[in-house]
């Protein structure tokens, strides 16, 4: 199962655990094929040193190498401007691209807009509860 994870589900999974966790440990054991731009994984690594700056959480060091080594990074050829939030249409234009089934978001900027050609944007807990038994 193809699925773009944005950046609110990575920092979650990586510093805090729950659902979040879950997704992460997925995507590091090769269950879930995720996909992301360099844009993305750029960004996930910027607010990660910055939260290792500020001291935000415990860094859960043991998956994060794994999860990055397991993200499958594709470059993008879609633009897509239909987010609230310009900055979060990178995640519809990768999961297009990669012909993903889901975006796992807590942002409601994505939230909100439910789906997209076709792809579900869906939470952790939902995300979790319908493929992560």
């Amino acid at each position: 199962m193809k699925i773009v994870v944005d950046t609110n589900v990575v920092i979650s999974g990586i510093f805090f655990g729950g659902n979040p966790r879950k997704i992460v440990e997925a995507v590091a054991a090769g269950s879930v094929d995720a996909y992301a731009t360099t844009e993305i994984i750029d960004e996930y690594t910027g607010i990660i040193d910055s939260m290792i700056e500020r001291k935000q959480g415990r860094i859960n060091q043991s998956i994060l190498s794994p999860l990055f080594s397991a993200m499958k990074i594709i470059e993008t050829g879609t633009n897509i401007d239909v987010c609230r939030d310009p900055d979060d249409n990178k995640f519809i234009e990768c999961a297009v691209d990669a012909k993903a089934l889901y975006i796992v978001s807590g942002d409601n900027d994505l939230l909100d807009i439910k789906e997209y050609d076709g792809i579900r944007i869906i939470t952790a807990k939902e995300f979790c509860d319908e493929y992560l038994k």
